[in-house]
């Protein structure tokens, strides 16, 4: 018996979580085994046929927990080589008391950023941006849509809005939009941001590298001048198994516990 199947088959008999098709209760037992590390990112899954006899179930449900974990993520297939489970993607951390872009925040990780261009144009107003940017009818905005990478693996996709008159043309930024705001003394000194749980489209999964459906955090910010107007308006996702936003909490003046 290999170092997994030890680890897997530590009792006489193996018990699925209840409830549910006997493939998902399979499912949920694999899972729980990756959860407490009784196998790791990169260790080889038990064949077929030995899940089968050990789990006391037919192949074909062996299968098809099998195939939803892959669809998941959770397990990769290599061919001629067997079922894996899946290297967990590195986590970032982004603190909620600064404001900086996406490319300083990658730039003080030491690490490289990479964008796919998705829009990059000038448009009429839509009627939230309108209200969120303040803009008088007839005024032009500004539309800068990215896909974000670190390395090869896509983070975040970041739809920023900004008024015409403040960015006429989009086609000048390069790497950080904030670097080409400040050229101009644009780049805001505040912003509010809300951060809220969502789940991914198949348009925007596609472009993250996961499945339909994932968890995603979905923030929306706008951006301030020191003079108080609006500046900024962005609508970005980011992957949730990649990214946990941090915030510094301290107990106000007078409080007490």
């Amino acid at each position: 018996m290999t170092q997994v199947q030890q680890a897997l088959f530590t009792g006489a008999a193996v018990t699925l979580p209840q409830g549910g098709p006997l493939y998902l209760q399979l499912k949920r037992w694999i899972e729980d085994a990756i959860t407490r590390g009784a196998i790791k990112p990169g260790d080889a899954l038990p064949s077929e046929r030995d899940l089968a006899e050990r789990v006391d179930v037919s192949r074909v449900t062996v299968r098809k927990a099998v195939q939803h974990l892959v669809q998941q993520g959770v397990l990769v297939q290599r061919h001629g080589s067997g079922t894996f489970v899946a290297e967990a993607p590195p986590r970032f951390e982004q603190s909620l008391s600064q404001l900086t872009s996406f490319a300083e925040d990658m730039a003080h990780r030491g690490m490289s950023v990479q964008s796919v261009w998705l829009d990059r144009g000038l448009y009429d107003p839509t009627s939230e941006e309108a209200v969120a940017l303040g803009l008088s009818p007839g005024d032009r905005v500004a539309r800068v849509a990215r896909l974000r990478f670190s390395g090869d693996q896509p983070l975040a996709i970041e739809r920023a809005s900004i008024a015409a008159t403040v960015l006429p043309d989009p086609g000048a930024i390069t790497t950080s939009l904030y670097a080409q705001l400040a050229t101009t003394g644009h780049r805001p000194v505040r912003a509010i941001q809300r951060i809220r749980a969502a789940n991914l489209d198949a348009a925007d999964a596609e472009r993250l590298n996961v499945l339909p459906g994932t968890a995603a955090l979905n923030i929306e910010r706008v951006g301030y001048l020191a003079s108080g107007r609006v500046v900024e308006f962005t609508r970005s996702i980011y992957r949730g198994d990649s990214y946990d936003f941090v915030a510094e909490l301290r107990v106000g003046e007078g409080s007490s516990k």
